[in-house]
């Protein structure tokens, strides 16, 4: 006996193939729509998706990696660098002054403030979120402000040394590239700082504000560090070539002590870049459980 035709299909179709398929869900919609809720809903206890929607996005920013062991290679990598570049402005170029005739010990302020209170400063306020994954967060982002400021104010001062150096030698000013981009990036970096305050600490935006506005603060503050970082390169480079047209061995000892403090500082810096991006802690990501066969 024939199956009977069913409204809406084609005349002759068996009920069996409206029932099963593409075509049951074709046919009905609010079955259909009916068995994907309950699919939806079938979820392993205790699990919420969206907390695992957050957590798989952190992983993937993070590349799979916690922040912990950046954190500690960069806080010993900024001791190796700090203690490096004293050793080269102190031993080496003759010591630090501010007032001086030898108007090379005015410049050697440049350099030293420029990787410790900037670069390092610097690189310790983008992790302090890593560092102190349980502090207060109001207190951490306090502590933020305040290192960025110090570093900020640093950068300045240590920019302010290169320029009394020139002027006081006849040097001329801003003739090379490292000049050009350290002047914007110290710019760039005064910007971010302006921002960060207004927007996160004092007045303070509205939240859906904050909201919008955090990940192109965290992406334009890694663009500016990177920029100093690369500049820093260009500094030691900019630096060594004078003095090796004029005095040190190409292969002496303070060459290759310079060429040593530039490598510890990619590698700082490469540090700091992975840990801001690298979650605390990482968890298998949560969701739902297979749906079961029977």
């Amino acid at each position: 006996m024939k199956s009977l035709p069913f409204i809406g299909d084609g005349a002759g179709t068996p009920r069996s193939r409206i029932l099963s398929g593409h075509s049951s869900r074709r046919r009905w919609p609010l079955a259909a729509a009916a068995a994907r809720g309950a699919n939806r809903g079938t979820r392993q206890p205790g699990r919420r998706r969206g907390k695992g929607r957050k957590r798989r996005r952190g992983m993937a920013l993070g590349l799979g990696v916690r922040a912990a062991p950046f954190t500690y290679a960069a806080h010993a990598l900024a001791v190796a660098a700090a203690a490096m570049v004293l050793v080269w402005a102190i031993q080496f170029r003759g010591g630090l002054a501010i007032e001086a005739t030898n108007k090379n010990l005015i410049f050697n302020v440049h350099p030293v403030l420029m990787l410790i209170g900037y670069i390092i400063i610097g690189g310790e306020a983008i992790m302090v979120y890593r560092v102190l994954p349980t502090t207060n967060h109001d207190t951490t982002k306090l502590i933020h402000l305040i290192l960025h400021g110090i570093a900020l104010v640093l950068g300045a001062v240590g920019i302010y040394f290169a320029f009394k150096n020139h002027n006081e030698s006849g040097i001329a000013n801003l003739y090379s590239l490292h000049s050009w981009i350290g002047i914007g990036t110290i710019t760039l970096y005064g910007i971010q700082w302006i921002i960060g305050f207004v927007t996160f600490f004092f007045p303070g935006a509205a939240p859906n504000v904050k909201k919008g506005v955090l990940p192109w603060h965290i992406l334009f503050g890694l663009f500016v560090y990177i920029l100093a970082l690369a500049n820093a390169e260009l500094g030691f480079l900019e630096k060594l070539t004078f003095l090796e047209s004029s005095g040190p061995d190409k292969y002496g000892t303070e060459a290759f002590l310079v060429n040593f403090t530039a490598l510890v500082v990619v590698l700082f810096g490469a540090s700091v870049v992975v840990a801001a991006i690298a979650p605390v802690r990482l968890e298998e990501p949560q969701g739902y459980a297979p749906i079961p066969e029977n």
